[in-house]
């Protein structure tokens, strides 16, 4: 097959229609959040928005179709992805963290899962997902042999599980009225039967289901939102430190059983990586196209126009060159995740690639663009600001750059086996 970089139908379809609603939807909902205060306040503005995604498929649309939704390939996310994060990417955020909390559906395709699917199959509400992970204290370590591991624990005690402990960061994870979401993937570790020292902490990792009916079955207190996390970006998203205190919930909720929740919880984050490179994207498209509309538009009391200055165009044709290249990076690890070449390690480390690679460059790439337009680009009226406080997370967020991410291409490359361009030739022979 020819290397191909044309969209198809429904890729371009994907594009105008997420081009559409990032403008006429998230736009206004960011002139409409920005005035308000606490960021609590901030993530609420946005439920009208979120309640149009919903109504235009786009949350059906992170859903597998084998489980009753109509969600497309990884390649039409980026594409989805880059569209909204160019206009908006704090409201843009809430949307896309339901689909992360979706992803452990899509990849166990349980047929027996799907009746906690039905609110994100409506077109009405706005129904929020989460998958409940990181915790205070961090997660960097938390298969490590011998280390402290997850604090959150899940018991079972007759045809129930009761879970404890708490969990920050988590999008989404408190709902929209702070008690609790729609629907949370809790990450936790089972201690019916303590292990023994040797163990391996992968063997204990599950992951429970919480609904909001749940939570309310439980009664005030089993889930607390202990405090709102202000953050310098993404002001208008909701990822606040809460705990569950004794939440009981039937058997039926356990979506990965003890030793088998591991795979799930990273398989999650590999596709949420892509993601994130596309998101890296969407910002340097942003930081771009505003730099060079000010480099051919102001002077600066001189005689051309600012691009007609080579030190400001050579910074802007390296921004440009960043988001062609951190675009192409993207779309190849997106369509390299779902169609090979290559076996899984070789195309997940395409994907962490894609996330370290592009998050930093949308650093570099906005930091760029700030000195070309100079201090102009302090004024709070020009984009900048926002687009600098968006990009700063993209390294340490959905698994840290360092902390995290090259460590598990790290790990991939000390395979034996480690097969370096088969993700792109082919294994070897």
């Amino acid at each position: 097959m020819p290397v191909d970089f044309h969209l198809s139908e429904s890729q371009a379809a994907v594009r105008a229609a997420a081009s559409g609603f990032a403008q006429g939807v998230l736009k206004p909902a960011r002139d409409g959040y920005k005035a308000l205060g606490p960021c609590h306040e901030r993530f609420q503005a946005t439920q009208a928005a979120y309640a149009a995604a919903a109504g235009g498929g786009m949350i059906k649309g992170q859903i597998a179709p084998s489980l009753g939704g109509n969600g497309g390939s990884l390649v039409e996310a980026a594409i989805l992805v880059e569209e909204c994060y160019s206009v908006e990417a704090s409201a843009a955020l809430t949307v896309f963290a339901t689909g992360l909390g979706l992803t452990p559906f899509n990849l166990l395709q349980k047929p027996e899962t799907k009746e906690f699917l039905e609110p994100f199959l409506s077109a009405s509400g706005a129904p929020l997902c989460s998958l409940v992970f990181s915790e205070p204290g961090g997660v960097a370590n938390w298969l490590e042999k011998g280390g402290k591991g997850l604090n959150t624990t899940a018991r079972r005690d007759g045809d129930e599980w009761v879970l404890n402990g708490e969990k920050i960061w988590a999008t989404n994870s408190a709902g929209w009225d702070f008690k609790g979401a729609d629907l949370a993937c809790v990450v936790c570790r089972d201690v019916t039967n303590p292990p023994g020292p040797d163990a391996d902490p992968k063997d204990s990792i599950m992951i429970l289901l919480v609904t909001r009916a749940d939570l309310d079955r439980n009664g005030p207190g089993a889930f607390q939102v202990l405090r709102q996390v202000e953050t310098m970006g993404h002001t208008s998203v909701s990822g606040p430190h809460i705990k569950y205190t004794d939440v009981r919930v039937p058997a039926k909720n356990v979506l990965c059983a003890p030793g088998e929740g591991v795979p799930i919880v990273l398989g999650s984050f590999d596709c949420s990586a892509v993601l994130v490179g596309a998101m890296g994207v969407g910002l340097l498209r942003a930081a771009f196209d505003a730099a060079i509309a000010f480099a051919k538009s102001d002077d600066r009391r001189g005689a051309v126009p600012l691009l007609e200055r080579q030190a400001v165009a050579d910074i802007l044709s390296g921004i440009k060159m960043q988001a062609e290249a951190c675009r192409a990076l993207t779309w190849k690890a997106a369509h390299a995740m779902e169609n090979g070449p290559g076996e899984y390690n070789a195309r997940r480390e395409l994907a962490l690639a894609a996330k370290v690679y592009c998050s930093d460059a949308a650093v570099k790439g906005v930091t760029d663009a700030i000195n070309a337009v100079g201090i102009s680009a302090y004024d709070t009226n020009q984009p900048f600001a926002d687009l600098l406080n968006n990009a700063m997370v993209l390294p340490i967020f959905d698994g840290g750059n360092v902390g995290i991410r090259r460590r598990h291409m790290q790990q991939i490359m000390l395979d034996p086996n480690y097969d370096a361009w088969s993700a792109t030739y082919g294994p070897s022979k």
